[in-house]
């Protein structure tokens, strides 16, 4: 039996991806900052998580660890964003570019290390970063979201530093963006009201078949969940 992470498992996409991978047959290891009765009663196994804390990771990374089991797959689904217009220009603050930063992009790096010995072990492990279309450069027109943007262009640098680094060990390394989704990220409804926005579960399904179609030759790439590359 495969056995994979997931990290914002509580809700949203991360919670859908955990029963597409339940479906599977993955033993799973569900976490987030707060587990909900839903979660709790899916068969998998969920811990409560805080990326922001570096003891809170490393007590789950003890925990892991201990059990001596490979880790065939690591999902860094978790995230946040600041409401619009505390990320603009004008109004965006150093605590909110921190907690953005901390949770983004310093966790993810952060439990992917705690956790690389576990996915050494593993016989064709995966790690999926969840990234965004807004953290491309290449792709900026309208600006604006500094931290949520920074946040996720630094990820994709950390995920291709990683891609490098891991490319010798057989661990394939993906940047991942989920589209408009319908979920509790955007507090504004905004990202709801689009009508290009799909459900978490269509989300999930789709980014899964993009991390299982790639191999080593796609490491450290960034894909749009209808299985085209973004630039970066």
């Amino acid at each position: 039996m495969p056995t994979a992470v997931v990290t914002g498992a509580d809700s949203g996409i991360g919670h859908a991806w955990v029963k597409e991978l339940l479906k599977e047959d993955y033993d799973v290891f569900a976490l987030d900052i707060t587990i909900s009765p839903n979660l709790n009663a899916l068969p998998c196994q969920s811990f409560k998580c805080d990326l922001n804390s570096q003891d809170s990771i490393t007590q789950f990374a003890i925990h892991f660890n201990s059990l001596s089991k490979p880790l065939d797959l690591l999902l860094n689904i978790a995230g946040i964003m600041a409401p619009q217009p505390s990320d603009s220009l004008e109004n965006v603050t150093s605590t909110t570019l921190l907690q953005t930063f901390q949770t983004n992009t310093f966790g993810p790096l952060l439990l992917t290390q705690s956790l690389l010995p576990r996915i050494l072990e593993a016989p064709n492990p995966r790690i999926g970063l969840m990234s965004s279309r807004v953290g491309s450069i290449a792709d900026n027109s309208s600006g604006g979201a500094y931290s949520y943007r920074a946040s996720k262009a630094a990820l994709n640098s950390i995920g291709k530093s990683m891609a490098m680094d891991l490319k010798s060990k057989g661990v394939v390394v993906l940047l991942l963006h989920p589209g408009y989704v319908i979920s509790g990220l955007d507090k504004s409804g905004e990202t709801a009201r689009n009508p290009d926005a799909v459900l978490p579960e269509e989300a999930a399904r789709k980014l899964w078949a993009v991390v299982k179609s790639k191999g080593m030759e796609s490491t450290g790439t960034f894909w749009h969940r209808e299985g085209f590359e973004l630039e970066w």
